[in-house]
Formats: structure tokens, C-alpha cells, sequence
């Protein structure tokens, strides 16, 4: 019986450990660049293997990892598909939670569904003008996210302001064991849009309009309303990291997501999804985000003036393009 018993747990820890594999071979070249970069910090500064930089690693990494998974929904459906409005909706989403909850503090979960109603907002007007209104993602998405930044800056004067409520840190501060829990809100996230993606037909769908989005058409996908989707999500995702960012910062701040939306791009893109559309996902955009925090806690532990982080950031994002480009 015993022996019934190791066997049986035998087959199951294969089986785990052969459907982990089918999920991370296509980026396989990623996590080993992931591990050169670990191994890589671990010698260059003492303080990189400290368990209280590992957990502020995981604590930082945990809004970026967020917004990038939304992004992923909007990059994979191709035909220039990009929300540039992102950050700017975690910027007004930090200004919304701490300003409300510093009046209301014991309104927690109202709050919560305000903050992502105002992302799901912005995301469906980014949807419908790129649809009904056929205007290009890039220019659109750019201009929403200068309203948007418009909206915070107006809402608090241009001065971080508000309190977020003791009770609501627990989601950065809080632990379940050793694990902290802005990383397992991460981990999560990341597990429940995968099986979206691979599992459903929504999914499945989004990939046949980011491979041919006229034969997705004949086909009777109804491209808008994915489309719609598609910015939805990132906009929820969006307001989720900064509902994560607002309870690390305790006040609400309209510049805290600036810029933010290029490390999710660029997170996306060196994870290996397409800006053509239809290849990619969420396994090599955790190997992106996990690369581009590490690179930047190293680079911080370092020292390393953040003028300099910029131009890092910036190089890597050519090389992943032009690594994409070679692919295709």
C-alpha cells in the first residue's frame, strides 16, 4: 500500500513537473538569462541574496508584474494594440483610493470596486475609440493617458495627499508565512489570466485576431467587442497595481505611475509576445518582469545613478525588439 502510494505521488510530481516544462520551453532562453542574473547579483553585491532584499523584490516587482499581464491582452491582439494610458490610470487609482478611504476609512471594499471601475472606465473608452472611432492605438492610448494624468494632478493639486486606512496595508505588508503578500496577489494574477488565455475561448480567440485579424473576422469572431476587452483588462489591471502601489505609499500620488506603462511594454515585449499579435503570453511576460527587476534592484544596490538606469532600460528594450525582429 505504501509502495501504491509513492508511486502514486511519483507520477503526480512528473506530471507537474512536465506540464511547468510545456509552459516555460518556449522561453526557456529567459529563465536561464533570469538565473545568469541571479547568480550574476549574488556576486556582485552581498546584499542581493539578504531574505529582506528578496522580499522587497517581490513586494516591487508585484504592480509591474500586474500591469504587464494586462498589457499582454491588449499587445497580443496585434494591429498596433498598446495602452501608453496604463500608468497614468495607476497614477488617478492611487489618488482615488487614498483620497476617498481618508474620509471614509472603514468603507474598504467600496473602495476597492471604486478604483477598479475607474480603471475598467478608462480601459472601455480607450476600447470604444479604437473601435467605433477607428482611431490608431498608439496615438489614442497617448492621448488618454495625458487626460487621465490631467484628472490626477487636477483631483490633488499636483501633491501626493489622502490616507489610506491602517487595515488596507495589509496587502503589502501582509504575509502567509514567509511569502509576502503582494507576491502572491502576483502569482495569482498571473495563474488565473494564463488559464484565460490558454484555456477558454476567449483566449483562443484573442490569438486568432492578433494571427489574421480578417480571417478572425470571417471566421465570426466579433473583433470590437474582444477588442473592448482587451483595454478593459488592462485598465482593471492597471487600477489593481495601483491599489497594491497605494497601500506600500499610504498616500495617493499623480506621478507615481509615470513611465511605468514603458516597463510593462517593455516587460511584455522581452517576454517574447509579438507587437504583430498572436504569439506570445504570460510565461515569458513573468520572465520579463522578473529580468527588468532584478536588473534594476541590482543596478540600486550598486549605486548606479538612475540616469543610467534609464539608458539600461532603454538598451534593453532595443535588444528585445531587435531579438523579435530576427525571429520573425
Amino acid at each position: 500500500m505504501a509502495s501504491v502510494e509513492k508511486n502514486t505521488a511519483a507520477l503526480d510530481m512528473s506530471k507537474t513537473i512536465s506540464s511547468f516544462y510545456r509552459l516555460v520551453r518556449p522561453n526557456i532562453g529567459l529563465y536561464i538569462a533570469f538565473l545568469a542574473l541571479i547568480i550574476a547579483g549574488s556576486l556582485l553585491s552581498s546584499a542581493f541574496y539578504n531574505p529582506r532584499n528578496v522580499f522587497n523584490i517581490m513586494r516591487q516587482v508585484t504592480a509591474l508584474g500586474i500591469m504587464s499581464a494586462g498589457m499582454t491582452f491588449v499587445i497580443l491582439t496585434g494591429n498596433g494594440g498598446v495602452d501608453l494610458s496604463a500608468g497614468s490610470t495607476l497614477s488617478l487609482a492611487t489618488c482615488v483610493a487614498a483620497g476617498v478611504m481618508a474620509g471614509q476609512r472603514e468603507l474598504i471594499i467600496p473602495v476597492i470596486l471604486l478604483v477598479l471601475g475607474v480603471g475598467a472606465l478608462i480601459g472601455f473608452a480607450n476600447g470604444i475609440l479604437v473601435t467605433k472611432f477607428r482611431t490608431d492605438p498608439f496615438i489614442t492610448t497617448l492621448g488618454m493617458m495625458i487626460v487621465v494624468r490631467g484628472i490626477a494632478l487636477y483631483y490633488t493639486q499636483g501633491q501626493p495627499f489622502g490616507l489610506v486606512a491602517r487595515s488596507f496595508r495589509v496587502i503589502s505588508e501582509g504575509t502567509v508565512g514567509p511569502i509576502p503578500m503582494p507576491g502572491i496577489l502576483l502569482a495569482l494574477v498571473f495563474i488565473f489570466c494564463g488559464i484565460v488565455l490558454r484555456k477558454t475561448t476567449f483566449g483562443r480567440r484573442l490569438y486568432a485576431i492578433g494571427g489574421n485579424q480578417e480571417a478572425a473576422r470571417l471566421s465570426g469572431i466579433r473583433i470590437n467587442l474582444y477588442k473592448n476587452a482587451v483595454y478593459v483588462i488592462s485598465g482593471l489591471a492597471a487600477s489593481f497595481a495601483g491599489l497594491i502601489q497605494v497601500s506600500r505609499t499610504t498616500v495617493g500620488d499623480p506621478t507615481m505611475g509615470a513611465g511605468m506603462e514603458l516597463n510593462a511594454i517593455a516587460a511584455v515585449i522581452i517576454g517574447g509576445t509579438s507587437f504583430a499579435g498572436g504569439v506570445g503570453g504570460l510565461s515569458g511576460t513573468i520572465a520579463g518582469v522578473l529580468i527588468i527587476a532584478v536588473i534594476g534592484n541590482l543596478m540600486n544596490l550598486m549605486n548606479i545613478s538612475a540616469y543610467v538606469q534609464g539608458m539600461v532600460q532603454g538598451l534593453i528594450i532595443l535588444g528585445a525588439v531587435v531579438m523579435q525582429r530576427r525571429k520573425n
